[in-house]
């Protein structure tokens, strides 16, 4: 039975949730502040923890980031749950190591529905750490497909990277490449910008762009067709990472290239 901690300070909505949980079969645990739901997260170790940003003692943030740096709490699954999201807020979050957002008020459906989510990307991660044979065969298959890499030669983030080219096209986050690669995600912040400059989040991105590129140039694929592909869900995202990249958009960057062939043939 998988152990779900849902902080929440607001008594009802809690009730409703925990409520769905035990239902659907879940252990469920409630905690009404951040700091009883931090001690819930070390005494139970949940599999997976649903927690509100905005509580009167300490907030959301200061859950996670305290969870995190905990080994035995690091790697739980952690979603945020908010009545207002940001794209600051995004990144707060996910530079923390936060594995989603739901944004309040969400029905019983999309709460369960993030939660089983979650849940089977936890799964699918650790048969792939538990099973390194596969990591070397996916790595082997995805050869021919990417023979010029992005990503530069260094033996200790050998792993990090394979992992991302093997997934980039999916949602993963800081906390699913640091438990493929054995870190805690604080660590894996520091080694890879001191390795190469960049965070995990950059690499991710820069794969992701590499390959909107490429199904720009050689395919017919409309944009919202491409982010799809690439691992967006939200096609404005896409757009708007893709211009502080090229700063274009990305209709714009085909129509550039296109043009500089049609010219090139004509020479």
């Amino acid at each position: 039975m998988k152990k779900i901690l849902v902080i929440e300070d607001e008594t009802q909505t809690r009730d409703i949730f925990l409520r769905c949980l035990s239902f659907e079969g879940f252990f469920a645990l409630g905690a009404e502040s951040g700091l009883a739901g931090m001690k819930l997260a070390q005494t139970h170790l949940p599999d997976l923890i649903v927690c509100d940003i905005m509580m009167p003692d300490v907030d959301g943030y200061t859950v996670l980031s305290t969870l995190r740096q905990n080994s035995s709490t690091a790697v739980i699954p952690f979603i945020f749950l908010t009545a207002k999201v940001t794209m600051t807020d995004l990144r707060r979050g996910m530079e923390l190591g936060a594995d989603d957002y739901l944004t309040k008020p969400c029905t019983v459906e999309q709460f369960l529905l993030a939660i089983a989510t979650r849940l089977q990307r936890q799964e699918t991660l650790k048969h792939w750490y538990a099973n390194p044979q596969l990591e070397s065969l996916s790595a082997t298959n995805a050869a021919p497909a990417n023979p010029k890499s992005i990503f530069p030669n260094n033996p200790k983030l050998a792993k990090v990277f394979r992992f991302i080219e093997a997934h980039y096209h999916q949602s993963i986050s800081l906390t699913d490449v640091a438990q493929t690669a054995g870190y805690s995600p604080a660590y894996l912040t520091n080694l890879v910008q001191s390795q190469t400059g960049r965070t995990v989040k950059q690499w991710i991105t820069e794969r992701r762009m590499a390959e909107a590129r490429k199904l720009l140039v050689n395919t017919a694929h409309s944009v919202s067709q491409v982010a799809e592909i690439v691992g967006y869900a939200d096609v404005s995202y896409f757009i708007r990472q893709f211009r502080q990249f090229h700063n274009t958009s990305p209709q714009a960057w085909r129509n550039s290239i296109n043009f500089q062939e049609v010219e090139a043939q004509a020479v």
